[in-house]
């Protein structure tokens, strides 16, 4: 049965011939609605819009030197820089956000800088705002890999760090940048002195109590010795002809070694007791080292725990070592070593952070960005919000009319 063309069914179909009725009646309010849309995202643009501004250090290396560093438990071989290899940086990106978080929460945040240490203590910040760029890319590194090995160490080598930033005027991006940068400095050099520090302290723990253990082991094997050659020497009293040492020497602990002369027993036992004195000697010079380290320790962790800024932390640190080596005086070349590590190690950190991870250039600002994006955002926005208001309107009268019938 053909069904009346009447019915509700096709009442509420919208037709083609509706749209343009709808499209002529309400143009004028889109095109109105969508101009002040725009208008509204370029003054939100104007006064909400934010500068962006990058600084870009410049990871300096030195092939040359050659040291072994012992921050964060990291050993360089061969070919040693003092720049960030990937490694360190990883440590140094994965701890920053927690020592800014500490800062806030110790309130040691710089004058007026809270808000933006606030901000440094995120993870994403740092993801986000901090690129590390290296010699190889991933696509160079596809290309270069049927070559050869040869350049396995460039794909992980860093060239340089970039530092991005904004802010709310274009001196406040500057700003931001710099202080950010300089964090990363100062940070980074903090939490490798740290882990210097704290490697020291592990290696005073366990190092002082097996020393103290070789020392007693080699003590009672001494003793052993000294009897030995005592017993050998009472035998030569006894024994004077059998003194030659006209034969061929062979290690006194063997079996043979009963066989030789007198005297040739004797030389052995006592080369024995003096290797054992000269263990001793350097155990002893050892645990002397330990004991130096320790005085070197006790005026540096209170440093550590209220200076964070390693680069100044690193002068504090210098500074004491300087004095122990002023108290030791130059004569004593065994104390002297372990200053020398020391100082080594602390001079490292800061080439590592002031000559190593440097600006070559002032940081830069290209400005507003977003204006084109805001405009359109606006633009589409107020188109929609009307269109939605229209066809809302449009169907609650075709409900009424409804209801009326």
């Amino acid at each position: 049965m053909q069904q009346d063309s009447s019915s509700p069914q096709f009442s509420d179909e919208i037709s083609l011939l509706d749209i343009i009725t709808f499209a002529q009646d309400s143009w004028k309010k889109l095109a109105i609605s969508s101009i002040a849309g725009a208008i509204l995202g370029l003054s939100g643009w104007f006064f909400l819009g934010s500068y962006s501004a990058e600084y870009v250090l410049l990871n300096n290396t030195n092939t040359n030197a050659n040291h072994n560093t012992n921050n964060t438990n990291n050993t360089t071989n061969n070919t040693n820089t003092y720049g960030l290899d990937l490694l360190s940086w990883k440590i140094i990106q994965k701890s920053l956000p927690n020592l800014a978080a500490q800062l806030v929460e110790d309130g040691k945040v710089p004058d007026g800088q809270f808000e933006l240490y606030r901000t440094l203590a995120s993870d994403k910040w740092w993801q986000k705002n901090v690129i590390p760029s290296f010699a190889l890319s991933k696509a160079d590194t596809r290309e270069l890999a049927v070559i050869g090995q040869e350049f396995d160490g460039a794909s992980t080598t860093i060239l340089s760090v970039t530092v991005y930033a904004s802010g709310s005027s274009k001196e406040s991006a500057m700003n931001t940048v710099r202080v950010a940068a300089q964090f990363l400095r100062s940070g980074g050099a903090y939490l490798q002195i740290r882990s210097m520090i704290n490697a020291y302290e592990g290696e005073l723990i366990s190092a002082a109590g097996e020393i103290q253990k070789k020392i007693t082991g080699t003590q009672i094997e001494m003793g052993y010795q000294q009897k030995r050659a005592k017993l050998l020497e009472e035998l030569y009293r006894r024994y004077p002809g059998n003194s030659s040492i006209g034969q061929q020497m062979i290690d006194p602990r063997e079996s043979g070694a009963k066989y030789l002369s007198i005297t040739a027993q004797i030389i052995a036992a006592n080369n024995d007791i003096n290797q054992s004195k000269e263990v001793l000697s350097r155990l002893d010079d050892r645990l002397v080292q330990l004991a130096l380290t320790k005085s070197f320790l006790d005026e540096a962790l209170p440093k550590i725990e209220n200076t964070l800024d390693g680069l100044i932390l690193d002068k504090e640190l210098l500074a004491i070592e300087t004095k122990l080596r002023d108290k030791i005086g130059r004569d004593d070349p065994r104390q002297q070593e372990i200053l020398d590590q020391i100082r080594s190690q602390l001079l490292m950190v800061q080439a590592r952070f002031t000559k190593g991870l440097e600006a070559n250039t002032a940081p830069t600002s290209s400005g507003k960005k977003g204006m084109i994006a805001s405009i359109l955002g606006g633009l589409a926005g107020g188109f929609f919000l009307v269109l939605i208001l229209l066809l809302g309107q449009r169907i609650w009268s075709r409900v009424k009319i409804g209801d009326a019938k």
